[in-house]
């Protein structure tokens, strides 16, 4: 699995990082969108899955 964020078009709504904080966090400055594991493990998956559907932006990509 890979995860990729759009951090130009993130918006800072944050539920990526409460949805699954071992894999997001949030820039506390700006705001933004932080990736804190590119290729997660397997069992990350539904929560990546679920962060993806629920951002407001659309910025996370998991391939």
């Amino acid at each position: 699995m890979n995860v990729t964020v759009d951090h130009d078009r993130c918006i800072g709504a944050g539920l990526c990082a409460l949805t699954a904080p071992a894999v997001f966090d949030q820039d506390p400055e700006e705001a933004v969108v932080v990736l804190l594991d590119e290729t997660p493990p397997e069992e990350a998956r539904s929560a990546v899955a679920q962060a993806m559907d629920r951002c407001p932006a659309g910025v996370i990509h998991l391939r």
